[in-house]
């Protein structure tokens, strides 16, 4: 198959820091013909440095949209603007690779669902974390029964948002430091590790958490605990602290006990693995960090030429984001929700969905 030609719309930090690295890796599979920002200055250093001429750079994406040689579209803008912008790809009839989340909110998560049978193309959510090495290597050794039957895990999920506000990383942007979207920072942010959970330990069945309230925009919460019952009766805690620094090491990180030993990850840039077994004997199982975008668009690529299917589809990533959804509700109505009750088969009627959304407002 020739290379896969490729539009982007939105060319700040994730598609220059994370998506363009990728893309270049796999420059064997797709090219990029054109791009597009509201911002042209933007536009054209992106187009630059892919030796695009001005009529492939663009600052309207309907415009862009066009085009007849866009095999798919590469959507990486703020997470308010991520379905309606697929909307308008999916209308062209051009194939979707989305940032996460689909949407910001749950009635438009839900509409997201119908976008590839509706328009009948492929779709992508670029959910890195379910890519990633080390949460699949990491399902694999508990499908592999490597500790027993699990009996609980713990994850805990530090950053320091205020610390980087000023710098150049991705939160100094002003629509994640004041977000019109619910939740702020826990759905942009915590959605990777719970999207991860979900990937290592499959449905929830019912979630209770806590919150600390803050004054702050940028979340709700300064720090949220949240209790997970899996369906698979695997029980676990995770906490989510965007205020905070966790000076001291061995990090707690993410550990899962089973009924033969222990998986430890210290971080996810860690590079190592560590599986301890209760007779004393230790294993490290490498990985390398990181690999979550190169994977997920040979992934994509490799579905588009028949070979595999997508693997993070707009029904997956519904469920990690009702599960965000679902802790925010737990919290303000202090009481046990049951998550993953929507069916990827179910075809939701317009009642349900009016439930379903009210729950979230």
């Amino acid at each position: 198959m020739q290379k896969i030609k490729m539009g982007v719309i939105g060319t700040g930090m994730a598609w220059e820091r994370l998506h363009y690295p990728a893309i270049e890796v796999l420059n064997d599979k797709y090219q990029v013909v054109a791009v597009c920002d509201k911002k042209r200055q933007k536009a054209e250093k992106a187009g630059r440095s892919l030796g695009l001429d001005n009529d492939s750079i663009y600052t309207n994406h309907i415009e862009m949209l066009k085009r007849d040689d866009l095999d798919v579209v590469d959507i990486a803008v703020p997470i308010s603007q991520n379905y309606n912008i697929s909307v308008d790809v999916a209308k062209a009839g051009k194939n979707i690779i989305c940032e996460k989340p689909l949407a910001s909110n749950i009635g438009d998560a839900i509409r997201y669902i119908e976008l590839p049978k509706e328009y009948g193309v492929a779709v992508m959510i670029a959910e890195n974390y379910r890519y990633n090495e080390e949460n699949n290597k990491i399902r694999e050794l508990i499908e592999e029964g490597r500790i027993g039957d699990i009996v609980y895990f713990i994850m805990n999920d530090i950053s320091c948002f205020p610390c980087e506000m000023t710098k150049d990383t991705f939160y100094s942007k002003e629509w994640r430091q004041h977000p019109d979207f619910r939740g702020g920072n826990f759905l942009d942010s915590a959605l990777h590790n719970l999207a991860a959970l979900h990937h290592i330990f499959g449905g929830v069945d019912k979630v209770f958490a806590f919150g600390k309230e803050q004054k702050d925009d940028f979340s709700p919460y300064m720090y949220i605990s949240a209790n997970l019952r899996f369906k698979n009766n695997v029980i676990g805690h995770y906490s989510y602290f965007p205020n905070g620094k966790e000076g001291q090491k061995p990090l707690l990180g993410f550990r899962i006990f089973g009924q033969k030993g222990m998986i430890y990850l210290e971080e996810r840039t860690c590079g190592i693995i560590n599986i301890v077994y209760n007779n004393g004997r230790s294993e490290q199982i490498p990985y390398t960090p990181k690999r979550g975008y190169y994977n997920e668009f040979l992934n994509f690529y490799n579905a588009l030429i028949g070979k595999e299917s997508i693997s993070v589809t707009p029904e997956i990533e519904f469920g990690d984001v009702e599960l965000v959804f679902d802790i925010l509700d737990s919290i303000e109505e202090n009481r046990v929700n049951r998550v993953d009750t929507w069916s990827p088969n179910y075809q939701v009627p317009q009642s349900e969905e009016s439930k379903i959304i009210h729950r979230y407002h």
